[in-house]
């Protein structure tokens, strides 16, 4: 009798528990901030782009993380993400026993999902109050988005280091590619910074954050992510160094874009290899018109076929 009184009781607070974290108050949409102006190609390729009005190189969302960094994420920051429902009770009570075992905080438990919450909730104090809202608000979170919807956010949001947030803004300022062309070991170097962002940092804590790396890469390779040739030839891949800048092919346009319709991404009909062959083009003839007085040019590019 009394077992059955004890199930029934767990039954009714479970289901208590469920429908006040369905009610709890949480925004759809976790993030609203400034972005970054960025210009692409009709292929898809960086044409330019401008800093946010906060100073941060923050592109706009994508709607999935690239494969790689999501893999990297997942195992450097959440293995369970795919079974949890926002929060995992066992990471917590690990980081609870290694935090009273070393007498500090080394740990925190938190799951992708409650990384989402604490970076929506910018400047919130690290106690255990907030520590409890963010569990409930990672629920709530889960309710209403999908694993790849907060991954999605997680990828947009971190950060990288700087004034660097963003997947798609630390691959272009470390690695001077679109995310979604990183190897493994990018990936992984990425997946790391979210956790120590000052790692980044040139000519500091480099060995920690070749250590960081690597560890990961090891753990990929025993989860069966990549195979032993690739994670030879990763540990091999040089860290980034310092940030990039970004490409300014198409200036002209994307000042014209920037002051009509900011904060968000535009795919132009320009060819990006047309684009980068006229400037050559114009910039030779300019240094020789430049030695006569002639400090301006410009091209008009016609087609052939079609006139």
């Amino acid at each position: 009798m009394r077992k059955r009184r004890f199930w029934r009781i767990a039954l009714l607070s479970l289901l208590f528990f469920t429908a006040a974290v369905y009610w709890f108050p949480g925004p759809r949409d976790p993030f609203s901030q400034p972005l970054s102006t960025v210009l692409l190609d009709r292929k898809g390729d960086l044409l330019g782009a401008r800093i946010a009005a906060d100073g941060q190189w923050r592109f706009p969302p994508c709607e999935q993380a690239p494969e790689k960094f999501a893999r990297s994420a997942m195992e450097f920051e959440d293995r369970w993400l795919s079974l949890h429902p926002g929060v995992n009770p066992f990471s917590l009570v690990r980081a609870a026993y290694q935090n009273l075992r070393s007498g500090r905080i080394v740990s925190g438990g938190s799951t992708i999902s409650m990384q989402v919450v604490r970076l929506s909730r910018k400047g919130k104090p690290r106690n255990l109050g907030e520590k409890l809202l963010e569990m409930m608000l990672a629920l709530k979170l889960e309710m209403r988005h999908s694993k790849g919807e907060i991954m999605a956010m997680y990828a947009s949001n971190a950060p990288f280091g700087g004034n660097v947030v963003g997947i798609d803004a630390a691959a272009w300022r470390y690695f001077g590619m679109p995310s979604d062309r990183l190897s493994w070991a990018e990936a992984a170097a990425l997946a790391v910074l979210p956790n120590s962002p000052a790692l980044i940092h040139p000519g500091r804590n480099r060995d920690r954050f070749q250590a960081k790396r690597d560890r990961l890469l090891y753990r990929l390779r025993e989860a069966g992510r990549i195979d032993s040739l690739t994670y030879v030839l990763s540990l091999a891949e040089p860290l980034p160094a310092e940030p990039l800048p970004l490409p300014q092919r198409a200036p002209h346009l994307l000042n014209r874009m920037e002051s009509g319709s900011p904060d968000r991404t535009v795919t132009s009909p320009v060819s990006g290899s047309l684009q980068d062959r006229v400037t050559d083009v114009v910039g030779s003839y300019s240094a020789t018109f430049s030695l006569n007085g002639i400090h301006n040019a410009a091209a008009l590019v016609i087609s052939v076929s079609t006139g």
